[in-house]
């Protein structure tokens, strides 16, 4: 079987129900098991294009191991229909939203198509995905970045709460 780990995050429509339906639905992927899970984290938004007037709601995070039999892009859609299954829209890059399921990592393999890039792209920059990373798995490198217990001594993570 393969690792995946995958990060989840909602910031609309009660986030910390969204997530923990989110993991139980990870339980629920075929030829697959959840093998670990990390506490949730509530983080303010970052890049998120919006309404000066409309503040937009911090998120809930985190991060999951699973063990998986499928392919990373049978997985992918997997983690879509999770998605879709919440209610999630994507009316422009970066909106708030039900439920967001990124694909991190998939054993060592490193993939680059117009639909998944493994490892995810951004996850050595945002602390909302590296301190639940490193809650379960704080052995682990990231391809070009490094350990991630290293990432965290550099870089400056504010607004990220466990809950």
């Amino acid at each position: 079987m393969s690792e995946a780990y995958i990060a989840l995050g909602s910031n609309l429509q009660n986030p910390v129900l969204q997530v923990n339906t989110a993991l139980a639905a990870l339980e629920r992927i075929p030829n697959s098991r959840l093998i670990k899970q990390s506490s949730l984290y509530q983080t303010a938004p970052i890049d998120c294009d919006h309404d000066p007037d409309q503040p937009v709601p911090d998120f809930i995070n985190a991060v999951a191991l699973l063990e998986t039999n499928l392919t990373p892009m049978a997985l992918l859609q997997a983690l879509f229909d999770i998605e879709n299954t919440a209610g999630r829209q994507r009316p422009y890059i970066n909106a708030p939203r039900v439920m967001d399921c990124d694909l991190l990592l998939y054993d060592n393999l490193c993939i680059n198509t117009s639909t998944l890039t493994l490892p995810h792209p951004r996850m050595h920059k945002r602390g909302f995905v590296l301190l639940p990373l490193f809650e379960i798995a704080a052995h682990l490198s990231l391809p070009n970045h490094g350990k991630i217990a290293e990432l965290l001594n550099t870089h400056q993570f504010t607004d990220i709460k466990k809950l």
